[in-house]
């Protein structure tokens, strides 16, 4: 390996980086977009039965927050309606949206960096295999030119254009999975929203 990125040239190291950047990004995606950190499959039914009387407590309702995503959008909802018991439908679907909105923000983290990766990595080969180009002209700008520097050019260029490529497809396949795992989470979660807020609604009457 060591060989290669000598052989490779200085130009290397902005893709090292990258397939660094990449790799912790990816392993951070897949401990925080759990499902059991997210979207817990009987959260919503739980804390239906659980504030079926009445609202629950404020430390059930601290708990509930604490719980997952899901739990901090309907913990909000029922926050709202212990502090003012006879809020309106709007009041506590704003409450809802507004957690939703800081969730959903919260779910999208670092999609965006891995995208950009995925996207900047074919472009650092290419400027790579630029520079690997312009080495061999070079080498041959010169009589017969020097086969040593003609050799570190192709190199140059192999190497770099191949390395981009490896640190892009794997970043550019997470990211659209993360990004259509999200898009799962969201709808799961404004679904739930809606059923929650049905339920709040009752309760309120």
């Amino acid at each position: 390996m060591l060989s290669i990125i000598q052989a490779a040239g200085w130009p290397i190291w902005p893709l090292l980086a990258c397939s660094i950047l990449a790799m912790a990004l990816i392993f951070e995606r897949f401990v925080a977009l759990k499902t059991a950190r997210v979207a817990p499959p009987q959260l919503l039914n739980e804390a239906i039965s659980v504030s079926s009387n009445a609202p629950p407590s404020t430390d059930m309702i601290k708990q509930l927050a604490q719980n997952s995503a899901l739990g901090e959008v309907l913990a909000s909802g029922l926050r709202t309606l212990n502090t003012t018991p006879r809020c309106s439908e709007a009041d506590l679907r704003a409450a809802m949206e507004g957690t939703g909105r800081a969730v959903a923000h919260r779910l999208e983290k670092y999609l965006s960096a891995l995208a950009t990766i995925a996207s900047a990595a074919p472009l650092l080969g290419l400027l790579g295999t630029v520079i690997g180009m312009i080495e061999i002209f070079g080498s041959q700008a010169v009589g017969a030119g020097n086969p040593a520097q003609l050799a570190h050019g192709i190199s140059v260029a192999l190497y770099n254009t191949a390395f981009g490529l490896i640190v892009a497809i794997p970043a550019l396949i997470f990211w659209r999975y993360f990004r259509s795992r999200v898009d799962a989470y969201l709808l799961t979660l404004e679904l739930s929203s809606e059923a929650f807020l049905r339920h709040l609604t009752q309760l309120r009457k």
